[in-house]
């Protein structure tokens, strides 16, 4: 037996069988994975900010009486509807009716000493130009026949011309001055009728009474009284419309438009409402770091009641058609942002510039193209060269 072929044969067989695990170990190891992807593609991406927030009335008023009375009427209970300039309420006030006929008597009276005035205005300028006469004549006599006229008799006329004068300036000073007191006398009386006015007291503006005060025969004082606490009649609610006081944080700030549309969630009512931004404080709250922002609400149906929570979605910046993938997709957003591309069967990665985020997609405005399929998910075992097999998510189509 030849011993030395048969080593031969054996070594050529344990070589062939080397050979063919290395190559199954390789094959082994080029084996694609399978990554799950999601395509490159254009969306409109918003940016929202959630913000709850409490309903207040458009506008809202304790209303109290202008004058210090009892209460002698009210018209109106809680829940009662009210139009701006409606009589709620009447109060009683003695006295101003004797401070009424007191101003009447004293306007007439100074009224009949205007006539009086006039009269005597009429009866002074009479005597003035009937001695103006006298004097000029006599005067004129002296002049022409010296001799004839004692020089007396002219100083005299002369006089009793400067005296009339007088007493008509005199007149005309005390018509004035009576004038004058009868503009006093209507104007006390006037003041008085515009106090009585106020013992009606009137709704400021259309709305709702969501309080009630006081009860007739109370003892009301005026609100202007600073000495004492003034209790108000009623109180009024303007809730045909709404605001929402929003406390939008300081990284939202800057991009808080006015008149920007706001969508207003109310769980209580299970309903979406519409509105727009109507005013922002322009400052920040220094213990919250937030601005007051409103938001107004259109309640003319008066489903919503003040009190109520509504959850606002304000707009904060708006993408068109920009490419978008979804955010799992990014890693390092902060810092530097890469994704992996699933092309040719093989995994790349590719450092990307990021844009505006949503909760579900980011903006990436440079480092992919329309189309690409980027791995999303897990990315501990991936590895830039690795071969993979692209599983498009669900929702993608092919």
């Amino acid at each position: 037996m030849n011993w030395k072929r048969i080593g031969s044969l054996l070594f050529v067989a344990g070589a062939g069988c080397t050979r063919h695990g290395a190559e199954t170990v390789r094959a082994d190891a080029e084996k694609a994975m399978i990554v799950s992807v999601a395509r490159v593609e254009r969306h409109d991406l918003t940016r929202e900010l959630e913000v709850a927030a409490e309903f207040r009335p458009y506008q809202e008023v304790e209303v109290h009486a202008k004058v210090a009375g009892y209460l002698k009427t009210i018209s109106v209970d809680v829940g009662d509807r009210v139009a701006a300039g409606q009589v709620i309420a009447t109060l009683e006030v003695p006295e101003f009716a004797e401070e009424l006929a007191h101003a009447s008597a004293s306007e007439k009276r100074t009224e009949l000493d205007v006539v009086r005035a006039r009269s005597e205005v009429k009866r002074t300028e009479s005597l003035y130009l009937m001695r103006k006469i006298s004097h000029e004549r006599l005067l004129g006599v002296s002049k022409a026949r010296p001799n004839l006229v004692a020089q007396q008799e002219v100083d005299v006329t002369a006089a009793q011309f400067h005296e009339a004068e007088g007493q008509w300036e005199s007149a005309k000073a005390a018509l004035a001055a009576t004038e004058q007191q009868v503009h006093v006398s209507t104007a006390s009386k006037e003041r008085v009728r515009t106090m009585m006015n106020y013992l009606r007291i009137t709704a400021p503006f259309s709305g709702v009474v969501t309080k009630r005060y006081a009860h007739p025969g109370a003892m009301i004082q005026a609100g202007t009284a600073s000495q004492t606490q003034a209790m108000p009649v009623v109180r009024i609610s303007q809730i045909s419309h709404l605001r929402l006081v929003l406390p939008v944080p300081e990284s939202a700030v800057s991009q808080v438009k006015l008149n920007s549309a706001v969508e207003v969630r109310v769980d209580a009512l299970k309903q979406v409402f519409q509105g727009r931004v109507a005013r922002a404080s322009e400052r920040l709250d220094a213990s919250t770091r937030t601005m007051e922002t409103e938001v107004d609400i259109d309640n003319r149906a008066g489903v919503i009641l003040p009190g109520m929570f509504g959850t606002a979605e304000l707009m904060l910046e708006t993408r068109k058609n920009a490419l978008a993938a979804p955010v799992q997709a990014v890693s390092g957003h902060s810092t530097k942002p890469s994704v992996f591309v699933v092309k040719g069967g093989r995994l790349q990665e590719r450092p990307v510039t990021v844009g505006l985020e949503t909760p579900d997609l980011i903006e990436l405005t440079a480092g992919v193209e329309e189309g690409d399929l980027v791995v999303i998910g897990n990315r501990s075992a991936l590895k830039a060269g690795k071969p993979a097999e692209a599983k498009l998510m669900a929702g993608q189509g092919r």
